[in-house]
C-alpha cells in the first residue's frame, strides 16, 4: 500500500503514520526500529557505528554533502560499536541509522530529546545540502547526521544511542491566535487565570521555592565523571549537581558558562489532538538561552494520560554576561500545533515516561 495524504492535510503526523512511512520506504532505518523508538508525534533517531571529531561546526549548504565536509574538517574518526566517550567542548559528527526519502508534501524538523537537553549535550541534526540545522526540506532523499557537542559532562554513547528526535509535518500545523485562544478556553493549557497567549503560551520561571521545598533548581558541577546516556538511574545527584536554594527576593544570578536546571511557574498540558514546541527565546529581553529540547508530545501533562498538568523543565545557560532572573519572568513560549490525527498512544502511556506529571526533575540518568 502506497503512503498517501489528503491534498488539504495540515498537521503533525502521529505514531501510526510514522510507522506507515517506514513500511512504505519513506523512512529508511539501517536496522528495524526498537521498542519505544516511535513516540506519539516523533521518531527517535539512533546513532550509527562511526563518529568523527571535526574542527568546527558547519552546514553543508546547497549542492554539498555532509560527508564531503567531514572529509575536509575531520580530525579523526572512531568506532561507537563498543561505546566511546565524547569530551566536553569538542564537536563530533555521527551518521544516523535512519535516512529519509520524503515525499514532496512532507517536511521534517528535529530537536534534542528531553534527556539530552537536561545533560547539556548540544545536539543538532544535519542533512545534505541544507542551510539550517534541524530542518529537513520537503522531498529530501538522503542520509541524516547528528552534530554533538557535550557542554558540561563528558558522555558515553554507542551505536543505537538516541539523542535526537524528528517530527514530520504537512501543510501549516501552527495554531493561529484565535485557534489558540479557543483551545485554551476549552482545555486550560496553563493553570493560571491571566495566561499570556500572544505568540504562543508564555512560560515563566519559578524561583519562589514554594513547590520545591525551598530550592528552585540545580547548577551543574564541573569536572565530573562520565554520564552513560543509555544508563537509567545510574548516578547520584550530588556527584553532578548542586541544589540552588530560593532567595528571599525571588531572584537568581546566572553566571556565564554555567548550566542550570529550573522549572516553570506554570503547569502546562498538551491535549491529545495537539503537540507543542518551546520556541527560541527573544534575545532582546535577556542574555540567556532556555530549553535545548523543545518538543512536547500529545498528552504531556494531560489528565487523560496520567498527568495533572506538568511544569516545563527549563535548561538554562547564560551567554556572555551575568544575568539576573526574577521569579515569574517569562523565559519562553509554547507554540501549539495540530496533529493530523490523534496518536494511538499519548505521551507517557506507552513508555512510562520519566517526565509525565513532572515537577522540577533532572534527566532519567540520576537517582531520585
Amino acid at each position: 500500500m502506497t503512503f498517501t495524504l489528503a491534498a488539504d492535510a495540515n498537521g503533525i503526523l502521529p505514531d501510526r503514520m510514522i510507522a506507515a512511512m517506514a513500511d512504505d520506504g519513506l523512512i529508511l532505518p539501517a536496522y528495524d526500529f526498537v521498542e519505544s523508538q516511535i513516540q506519539p508525534a516523533s521518531l527517535d533517531l539512533r546513532l550509527g557505528d562511526i563518529a568523527y571529531r571535526v574542527r568546527a561546526s558547519f552546514l553543508p549548504g546547497p549542492g554539498a554533502t555532509v560527508a564531503e565536509r567531514i572529509d575536509e574538517l575531520k580530525l579523526h574518526e572512531f568506532s561507537l560499536a563498543d561505546g566511546a566517550v565524547l569530551e566536553t567542548n569538542c564537536v563530533y559528527i555521527v551518521p544516523l541509522l535512519e535516512s529519509l526519502a520524503l515525499p514532496p508534501e512532507i517536511v521534517a524538523a528535529a530537536n534534542p530529546k528531553s534527556s539530552t537537553g537536561r545533560l547539556d549535550v548540544f545536539t543538532r541534526v544535519i542533512a545534505d545540502g541544507t542551510r539550517r540545522f534541524d530542518m529537513i526540506g520537503a522531498g529530501y532523499h538522503g542520509p541524516l547526521y547528528a552534530e554533538i557537542s557535550p557542554k558540561t559532562f563528558p558522555v558515553l554513547v554507542r551505536e543505537g544511542s538516541r539523542l535526537s528526535q524528528v517530527r514530520f509535518r504537512t501543510g501549516d500545523a501552527i495554531l493561529n491566535a484565535d485557534e489558540l485562544d479557543a483551545l485554551h478556553a476549552a482545555e486550560r493549557l496553563v493553570d493560571i487565570d491571566d495566561a499570556d497567549l500572544s505568540g504562543g503560551v508564555a512560560v515563566s520561571v519559578d524561583l519562589s521555592g514554594e513547590k520545591g521545598g525551598g530550592f528552585v533548581g540545580y547548577r551543574a558541577k564541573r569536572h565530573t565523571g562520565v554520564v552513560d546516556v543509555d544508563r537509567r538511574s545510574g548516578y547520584a545527584v550530588e556527584d553532578f549537581w548542586e541544589p540552588i536554594s530560593a532567595r528571599s527576593d525571588g531572584s537568581l544570578i546566572l553566571d556565564p558558562g554555567e548550566f542550570y536546571i529550573l522549572a516553570s511557574k506554570e503547569a502546562v498540558q498538551v491535549p491529545p489532538d495537539f503537540a507543542a514546541e518551546m520556541v527560541p527565546f527573544d534575545p532582546l529581553v535577556g542574555e540567556f538561552r532556555v530549553h535545548y529540547a523543545g518538543f512536547f508530545d500529545p498528552g504531556f501533562g494531560y489528565a487523560g494520560a496520567g498527568g495533572q498538568g506538568a511544569r516545563a523543565v527549563l535548561e538554562v545557560r547564560s551567554r556572555e554576561v551575568p544575568f539576573i532572573l526574577e521569579h515569574g519572568q517569562i523565559v519562553g513560549r509554547l507554540v501549539y500545533e495540530k496533529m493530523l490525527a490523534r496518536p494511538d498512544a499519548m505521551y507517557g502511556q506507552r513508555i512510562g515516561s520519566n517526565y509525565q506529571a513532572q515537577g522540577l526533575k533532572l534527566s532519567k540518568h540520576f537517582r531520585v
